[in-house]
């Protein structure tokens, strides 16, 4: 790959965008692209990778696992996020393991150009910490539904989450989502998740399509 196309990735992602064309011509000679396919893990709980991956398509899944191998899904990342930063800023192993639902692209940028980066772009350092308190932020939030919701509140705050609106301003979730993937988010037994999803469907907050969509009433935010 040529340096100029890694400069045009580079300045595609949010992250680098502000970066001055001396500053993104030097990181994008240090880039690399890495093609991970479908459930290979980009970073791995408890182990340190030493570089920045930034997500150029496809889409993972932030998850960790206890001593029991329970599984707990943190967050799904698409186009344009990244990971890897807290490890290389603190210099301590991953706190989760991102693993891909689908063929995914990455930009790796290793620890000593993330450094660079870092001390010689004030933007970047800023879009850097806003990520950190954004994930700070939603982990606080998923604490306060795990603490005070039950199954039912907890499985509506997650649908609300993957959901977006469609054409018709509809809040819809287009990617087929499993009832062990809920559980895995809300904490709760598949069994309970699915005697949840049924009696949500049978009332009417939820409506499963045919193309494996789901369709989601307004009225299911009085149960978050």
């Amino acid at each position: 790959m040529s340096m100029l196309s890694n400069l045009e990735l580079l300045l595609r992602v949010p992250l680098f965008s502000m970066m001055t064309a001396d500053q993104a011509e030097v990181v994008a000679k240090a880039i690399i692209k890495q093609r991970f396919k479908r459930g290979e893990m980009i970073v791995e709980q408890g182990r340190k990778s030493n570089a920045l991956f930034i997500v150029l398509s496809g889409r993972a899944r932030v998850l960790t696992t206890d001593a029991r191998g329970r599984e707990v899904i943190l967050a799904t990342l698409g186009m344009g996020d990244y990971l890897g930063e807290m490890s290389l800023i603190d210099n301590e192993p991953h706190s989760a393991t991102v693993t891909t639902e689908v063929p995914t692209d990455c930009l790796m940028l290793g620890r000593a150009e993330f450094e660079h980066c870092l001390s010689t772009n004030a933007a970047m350092s800023r879009a850097v910490m806003t990520g950190l308190v954004k994930r700070l932020r939603k982990a606080d939030q998923k604490i306060e539904s795990l603490a005070l919701m039950d199954v039912y509140g907890r499985v509506a705050h997650v649908l609300l989450e993957q959901a977006n609106p469609d054409a018709e301003g509809k809040m819809v979730i287009k990617e087929k989502i499993s009832r062990q993937d809920v559980a895995k988010m809300v904490g709760a037994s598949r069994e309970m998740v699915s005697r949840v999803m049924k009696d949500l469907e049978e009332r009417g907050y939820i409506q499963s399509n045919d193309n494996g969509s789901l369709a989601l009433r307004s009225v299911l935010g009085t149960l978050n």
